[in-house]
Protein backbone atom coordinates (compact mmCIF):
# COMPACT_ATOMS: atom_id res chain seq x y z
CA UNK A 1 0.00 0.00 0.00
CA UNK A 2 1.28 3.76 -1.20
CA UNK A 3 0.84 6.29 1.23
CA UNK A 4 -1.18 8.10 -1.25
CA UNK A 5 -3.51 5.91 -0.99
CA UNK A 6 -3.87 6.50 2.26
CA UNK A 7 -6.28 9.36 3.30
CA UNK A 8 -6.01 10.92 6.42
CA UNK A 9 -9.28 13.34 7.10
CA UNK A 10 -10.94 14.54 10.38
CA UNK A 11 -13.01 12.16 11.60
CA UNK A 12 -17.18 12.58 11.45
CA UNK A 13 -19.71 10.93 13.62
CA UNK A 14 -20.91 9.00 10.57
CA UNK A 15 -17.13 7.32 10.83
CA UNK A 16 -17.94 6.29 14.63
CA UNK A 17 -20.95 4.81 13.69
CA UNK A 18 -19.84 3.07 10.85
CA UNK A 19 -17.18 1.69 12.84
CA UNK A 20 -19.72 0.79 15.71
CA UNK A 21 -20.42 -2.83 14.76
CA UNK A 22 -16.61 -4.05 14.10
CA UNK A 23 -14.68 -2.19 16.86
CA UNK A 24 -14.33 -5.38 18.77
CA UNK A 25 -13.83 -7.85 15.84
CA UNK A 26 -11.14 -5.53 13.80
CA UNK A 27 -9.71 -3.47 15.94
CA UNK A 28 -8.70 -5.83 19.23
CA UNK A 29 -8.24 -4.67 22.73
CA UNK A 30 -9.88 -1.15 22.78
CA UNK A 31 -12.77 1.14 24.01
CA UNK A 32 -15.77 -0.20 23.87
CA UNK A 33 -18.27 2.16 21.86
CA UNK A 34 -19.64 4.65 24.80
CA UNK A 35 -16.21 4.84 26.21
CA UNK A 36 -14.94 5.75 22.63
CA UNK A 37 -18.08 7.87 22.04
CA UNK A 38 -17.89 10.16 24.91
CA UNK A 39 -14.47 10.62 24.08
CA UNK A 40 -14.99 11.47 20.72
CA UNK A 41 -17.19 14.25 21.64
CA UNK A 42 -15.61 15.85 23.78
CA UNK A 43 -15.03 19.00 23.20
CA UNK A 44 -11.08 19.08 24.06
CA UNK A 45 -10.52 15.86 21.45
CA UNK A 46 -9.50 15.92 18.06
CA UNK A 47 -9.71 12.18 16.16
CA UNK A 48 -8.70 11.60 12.71
CA UNK A 49 -9.36 8.58 10.52
CA UNK A 50 -7.27 6.68 7.98
CA UNK A 51 -9.64 5.72 5.08
CA UNK A 52 -8.42 3.17 2.25
CA UNK A 53 -10.78 3.69 -0.76
CA UNK A 54 -13.66 4.37 1.20
CA UNK A 55 -12.89 2.18 4.69
CA UNK A 56 -11.59 3.03 7.72
CA UNK A 57 -8.55 1.42 8.46
CA UNK A 58 -7.63 3.18 11.37
CA UNK A 59 -7.68 6.27 13.80
CA UNK A 60 -6.09 8.33 16.13
CA UNK A 61 -7.31 10.51 18.37
CA UNK A 62 -6.40 13.30 20.98
CA UNK A 63 -6.98 15.73 23.91
CA UNK A 64 -5.75 18.50 23.83
CA UNK A 65 -5.28 21.04 27.33
CA UNK A 66 -4.01 23.95 27.44
CA UNK A 67 -0.83 23.64 25.48
CA UNK A 68 -0.13 20.16 25.20
CA UNK A 69 -1.69 16.90 23.75
CA UNK A 70 -2.78 13.93 25.24
CA UNK A 71 -2.26 11.40 23.05
CA UNK A 72 -5.46 8.87 23.27
CA UNK A 73 -4.75 5.94 20.58
CA UNK A 74 -3.15 5.15 17.25
CA UNK A 75 -5.25 1.69 16.35
CA UNK A 76 -5.08 0.07 12.91
CA UNK A 77 -7.50 -2.73 11.42
CA UNK A 78 -5.96 -5.62 12.18
CA UNK A 79 -5.86 -6.93 8.77
CA UNK A 80 -3.69 -3.54 7.92
CA UNK A 81 -0.86 -3.94 10.49
CA UNK A 82 2.56 -3.63 9.47
CA UNK A 83 1.91 -1.45 6.33
CA UNK A 84 2.71 2.23 7.64
CA UNK A 85 -0.93 2.88 8.76
CA UNK A 86 0.68 3.62 12.35
CA UNK A 87 3.45 5.42 10.89
CA UNK A 88 0.99 7.92 8.90
CA UNK A 89 -1.29 8.51 11.80
CA UNK A 90 1.07 9.47 14.39
CA UNK A 91 2.50 11.70 11.55
CA UNK A 92 -0.49 13.09 11.17
CA UNK A 93 -0.58 14.04 14.89
CA UNK A 94 2.61 15.71 15.35
CA UNK A 95 1.86 18.09 12.47
CA UNK A 96 -1.56 19.01 13.46
CA UNK A 97 -0.10 19.50 16.78
CA UNK A 98 2.69 21.59 15.88
CA UNK A 99 -0.02 23.40 13.05
CA UNK A 100 -2.06 23.87 16.32
CA UNK A 101 1.05 25.20 18.63
CA UNK A 102 0.86 23.01 20.90
CA UNK A 103 4.28 22.88 22.77
CA UNK A 104 3.56 18.63 24.12
CA UNK A 105 2.62 15.15 23.27
CA UNK A 106 2.37 13.05 26.09
CA UNK A 107 1.36 9.68 26.02
CA UNK A 108 1.21 6.16 27.68
CA UNK A 109 1.91 2.95 26.42
CA UNK A 110 1.60 -1.06 27.78
CA UNK A 111 5.02 -2.03 28.19
CA UNK A 112 4.20 -5.00 26.55
CA UNK A 113 3.11 -3.23 23.11
CA UNK A 114 6.94 -2.99 22.15
CA UNK A 115 5.46 -2.06 18.48
CA UNK A 116 3.61 0.91 19.38
CA UNK A 117 7.06 1.83 21.64
CA UNK A 118 9.21 1.28 18.97
CA UNK A 119 7.05 3.33 16.66
CA UNK A 120 7.26 6.19 19.36
CA UNK A 121 10.89 6.16 19.35
CA UNK A 122 11.44 6.32 16.08
CA UNK A 123 9.53 9.47 16.21
CA UNK A 124 11.61 10.66 19.17
CA UNK A 125 9.53 10.42 22.42
CA UNK A 126 11.14 9.75 25.23
CA UNK A 127 10.06 7.76 28.27
CA UNK A 128 9.28 9.77 31.03
CA UNK A 129 7.84 8.06 33.86
CA UNK A 130 6.15 4.66 34.61
CA UNK A 131 2.95 3.78 35.78
CA UNK A 132 2.86 0.54 38.02
CA UNK A 133 -0.33 -1.97 37.33
CA UNK A 134 -1.67 0.93 35.23
CA UNK A 135 -3.65 -1.32 32.62
CA UNK A 136 -6.11 -3.91 34.56
CA UNK A 137 -4.28 -3.32 37.61
CA UNK A 138 -1.89 -5.58 36.90
CA UNK A 139 0.59 -4.75 33.59
CA UNK A 140 2.82 -1.07 33.75
CA UNK A 141 2.54 1.77 31.45
CA UNK A 142 5.01 3.75 30.12
CA UNK A 143 4.73 7.44 30.17
CA UNK A 144 6.24 9.52 26.77
CA UNK A 145 6.62 12.74 25.51
CA UNK A 146 7.44 14.93 22.92
CA UNK A 147 8.75 18.39 22.81
CA UNK A 148 7.43 20.23 19.95
CA UNK A 149 9.23 23.53 20.68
Amino acid sequence: MNRNDVLILPMETDDLENMKENLSTDFDDFWDYTTFKEDFTSTLSKYFVAKYKDTIIGWTGIKIVFEEAELMNIVVNRNYRSQMIGSYLLEHIITFCKSSNLKIINLEVNVKNTIAIDLYKKYNFKQIGLRKKYYHGTEDAILMSLDLT
